[in-house]
Formats: C-alpha cells, sequence, structure tokens
C-alpha cells in the first residue's frame, strides 16, 4: 500500500460524533447507517434527532461533553422501522436433577442512516 493512502486511511478528517441513542453509544458520521435499539412510533423516511451527544470530533479538535456537548444533535433517518435480530438461545440445565428449561428471543431493531452531523 502506498504511503499517500495509507496516510489517507490515519488522517481522515471526517466529522464524527459519539451520540447515545436508545441507552446505548454509537459512534456516527454522515452516511452511515446503524441498528439501534427499536425506536416506537416512526416510519421509513422520517426524520429523528438526537441531542445527547457525548463527543464531537471536527477535523482533530476534539469537544467532550460534561455530560453532553451544548448545541450538538445528530440528525438521522429511518430506512427500516422494525428489524428483527439474530435468534439466541437461552439453555438452562441442572445436572443429574431432570431440570431443563430452554428459552429464546430476537431482539428488535431500527435500522437509520446518518444524515447530518451537528456541532
Amino acid at each position: 500500500m502506498s504511503f499517500a493512502l495509507r496516510r489517507n486511511r490515519l488522517f481522515n478528517n471526517k466529522m464524527y460524533a459519539i451520540v447515545e441513542i436508545n441507552g446505548q453509544q454509537f459512534k456516527v458520521e454522515e452516511g452511515k447507517k446503524l441498528f439501534v435499539h427499536h425506536i416506537k412510533d416512526v416510519e421509513t423516511g422520517n426524520t429523528v434527532e438526537f441531542d445527547k451527544v457525548l463527543l464531537v470530533d471536527k477535523d482533530g479538535a476534539v469537544t467532550v461533553g460534561a455530560p453532553s456537548v451544548e448545541g450538538a444533535k445528530v440528525v438521522v433517518e429511518v430506512v427500516n422501522p422494525l428489524v428483527k435480530g439474530d435468534k439466541v438461545i437461552v439453555f438452562k440445565m441442572k445436572r443429574r436433577k431432570d431440570s431443563r428449561k430452554k428459552n429464546g428471543h430476537r431482539a428488535q431493531f431500527t435500522e437509520v442512516e446518518v444524515k447530518q452531523v451537528i456541532a
């Protein structure tokens, strides 16, 4: 790999932010798609704003909030309002007791695409 390509990968001057969405923290950049915990009452094409931005990096200038950065927000567009995750099997067993319990679930997510990071 040439030096110029490596330098561009190392010093990528894209703006990114760390944002809290439904209790989870995500690193977001413009154009990035995310699977977040299910957001109720949204439809495909709706825009949603999240203002709990914990950190913003704008061309190497890092701003850390205490607890959040004032005036910063992330605007996302809903791509798919309900996506089911992989099946998770929970199997409990006690040896020599003839006790077995099999349970499972599929987590529900919302697929969103980041449109803007405003800081």
